[in-house]
């Protein structure tokens, strides 16, 4: 897909077919100009090719159909994945990229092992949720939630993430809440900063999975430059400013980071926060760790409620579809 020549394709046409040529692409779901019958027939084969709307990508489907995983092939031969995540509720989610592969080098994480290729832009942000809302037109069905939790660092690439979330948002276009919209970062302390300064109140998510500077060092290199103390003092301003509650992401790693004391000092973390909770999370193995086993994670659990901290736990999608992030993208 390609957009870039949209205005000056249409620069003769009246102002108001932009309007009704970004109406078609975002909120109708269009995969083809033909299907814009509200322009010539010479037009729309212009569009055709100088706007291509294909999203070349492979599909991979899990076995319960709950989850589907996208592999898109940018117009410059690189690739990205997504993921779509069915609901029993009803939600559609899609977990989006933000970068081709990631500068953060997290040692459980797939995606890591890429290093970073390139940002990606708006428009191709933006691909990703429109490619699962052709898919699901077909069952007159639409996109209910976004989440950046894919490949790459959002807060690395602060300016087309946040273009993408106002696309997301408008009613004109996706139409899709602020408060379904969740934005994941590793702890980017100026990220944090500057998103509670914006208009747009969407969710925020803190990739923490360790509890103290050291295990989290070993995990994830970033708490070397931004250490959990800072992190977490950023996000209380966070939550002085917004009044917004504050995810905290924790992917249980057998005999890494599941200890009864991991446990507690995860609680300690919490502490009594209202606005803080746990999303617990049960890994993917990538080939370095394992997951954790089913009796370790209750375990977890049971301390986490017994003090009285607040968690959920994420279902698992798509396991037997390379569902760790990166998988797919790194398969060629």
């Amino acid at each position: 897909m390609d957009l870039t020549n949209l205005g000056k394709v249409l620069e003769t046409e009246s102002k108001f077919r932009i309007k009704q040529a970004r109406e078609a692409v975002y909120k109708n779901f269009i995969s083809d100009w033909s299907e814009a019958t509200f322009f010539s027939k010479d037009l729309r084969d212009k569009l055709n090719i100088e706007c291509p709307l294909e999203i070349k990508a492979d599909v991979l489907v899990s076995k319960k159909e709950d989850s589907v995983k996208a592999r898109i092939t940018l117009n410059d031969g690189l690739m990205i994945e997504s993921v779509l995540m069915r609901h029993s509720d009803g939600r559609n989610t899609v977990c989006v990229s933000s970068q081709v592969g990631c500068p953060l080098g997290c040692l459980f994480c797939a995606t890591g092992k890429m290093g970073l290729e390139r940002s990606l832009t708006t428009e191709e942000i933006i691909e990703q949720v429109l490619f699962f809302s052709r898919y699901l037109k077909k069952e007159n069905q639409t996109v209910t939630n976004v989440t950046f939790m894919g490949m790459g660092e959002p807060f690395l690439n602060y300016e087309n993430v946040w273009g993408a979330v106002k696309i997301f948002n408008d009613y004109k276009y996706f139409n899709i809440g602020v408060r379904s919209i969740s934005i994941s970062t590793a702890g980017i302390i100026e990220g944090i900063k500057r998103l509670s300064q914006e208009e747009l109140h969407v969710n925020l998510a803190i990739s923490l999975h360790a509890p103290n500077d050291n295990l989290r060092k070993s995990l994830m290199p970033i708490d070397k430059k931004y250490p959990l103390g800072e992190v977490l003092k950023a996000v209380a301003d966070y939550i002085e400013i917004t009044k917004r509650k504050v995810m905290f992401e924790y992917v249980l790693i057998k005999d890494v980071n599941d200890s009864d004391e991991n446990a507690k000092e995860l609680a300690k973390i919490m502490g009594n926060n209202k606005l803080y909770f746990v999303n617990l999370i049960l890994y993917n193995d990538t080939g370095i760790y394992k997951a954790s086993t089913t009796e370790r994670v209750e375990r977890f659990r049971e301390i986490l409620e017994k003090l009285k901290i607040r968690y959920t736990q994420r279902y698992r999608f798509g396991d037997d579809i390379q569902a760790a992030c990166g998988q797919f993208a790194t398969n060629k």
